[in-house]
């Protein structure tokens, strides 16, 4: 088998994406040609915005290759849409109707089973998923599942993390999606203090990833912001989920909503200063506690119809991404939901920072 003696110099150099992601391509690359491992080192040096892909530049590659390509993870920013509501359209939305996103979270995944937008995507034929998913690639979008939501509670449930871990994996293979979206939601196992909440959630990450390899899928987590609070939960909270799997998480779609009428409804108290009701659960208060910036995702309802509170208009949020970016954050904002976030919502939420 033929190596590169210069392949080390372009593993190191390629700083956009993760170690594991460095690592699957390389390892792949290097029963290849030195020509093809070039070509590939510098596409991967480059960032990966919501931008298409330029698909000429993948001409020389084979399948296995563009695969790992098509599903490295990206650089920030990310801008999240997720969507569980019946739309008249079977599967997720065209390309063109979430122009400006690139995840696009099809939900949810249950411990039962598919349900909703899930759900329709099993009901679409392998060559029909195969178009979406060419069309999506080529504008720049993954597709992933999001699980659990507001309707699963996992740990109350006794759920095995293992066991469910390696099955929502599968569902994950299975339908050619290009990760997953942890949306734990079982506060009465948070709220008991006694560590088992974090506990099944650390076990259900490190089990997701030994399936779903870093750089090769996305694994995002959804928690609300109160989370990550310091010395608020009993069992550490998300601070101690990320000090124990931050490591394996892409990034964090951080709910900022539905905790409280007045709470992180402006973009002070979004992102420099929390109420004490939640303290230090404001986007460079999380990071000043430990959690990289560039993974802190601002999460925020479409419309104030879409959650109980936290809802900011548009050019309210568009002032704050602008005021984050200023300040070195580039994580992205996350949405809660398709259609009443579409190519428009995120046009206008992007319009000062990173316009479309």
């Amino acid at each position: 088998m033929r190596t590169c003696q210069w392949l080390p110099a372009y593993k190191a150099a390629l700083l956009e994406l993760s170690a594991a992601a460095v690592g699957s391509a390389m390892v792949f690359f290097q029963s290849r040609s030195c020509l093809a491992a070039l070509a590939v080192s510098c596409l991967l040096m480059r960032p990966v915005y919501s931008t298409a892909i330029n698909t000429t530049n993948l001409d020389g590659l084979d399948q296995q290759a563009r695969d790992i390509l098509a599903r490295a993870t990206p650089a920030a920013p990310h801008f999240v849409v997720y969507g569980d509501a019946y739309d008249g359209t079977t599967g997720p939305p065209s390309v063109s109707q979430i122009k400006g996103f690139n995840v696009f979270a099809l939900s949810f995944l249950l411990l039962e089973g598919a349900w909703d937008k899930a759900q329709e995507w099993t009901t679409l034929t392998a060559a029909q998923r195969s178009t979406i998913k060419s069309q999506y690639a080529a504008a720049g979008i993954k597709l992933i599942v999001s699980v659990f939501g507001s309707t699963d509670v996992p740990t109350s449930t006794n759920a095995d993390p293992i066991a469910t871990a390696n099955t929502m994996a599968a569902w994950v293979k299975q339908y050619n999606l290009d990760g997953i979206d942890v949306d734990y939601e079982d506060f009465n196992a948070f709220d008991a203090g006694n560590g088992k909440a974090e506990t099944w959630l650390i076990n259900f990450t490190k089990q997701l990833r030994t399936q779903l390899p870093q750089g090769t899928y996305l694994l995002t987590h959804a928690p609300v912001a109160p989370w990550f609070s310091p010395n608020k939960w009993g069992g550490g909270g998300y601070l101690k989920v990320h000090s124990s799997v931050g490591s394996l998480i892409d990034w964090y779609n951080v709910q900022f909503y539905n905790q409280g009428s007045s709470e992180y409804t402006t973009c002070a108290n979004l992102l420099t200063t929390s109420s004490n009701t939640w303290p230090e659960s404001a986007v460079f208060q999380i990071a000043a506690n430990g959690v990289p910036l560039n993974k802190i995702v601002i999460g925020k309802p479409a419309t104030s119809s879409d959650a109980g509170s936290g809802f900011m208009s548009t050019s309210t949020l568009a002032s704050c991404l602008q005021q984050a970016k200023a300040k070195g954050w580039t994580a992205g904002a996350m949405v809660w939901e398709y259609p009443r976030a579409a190519a428009s919502w995120i046009s206008s939420v992007r319009a000062s920072s990173w316009p479309v």
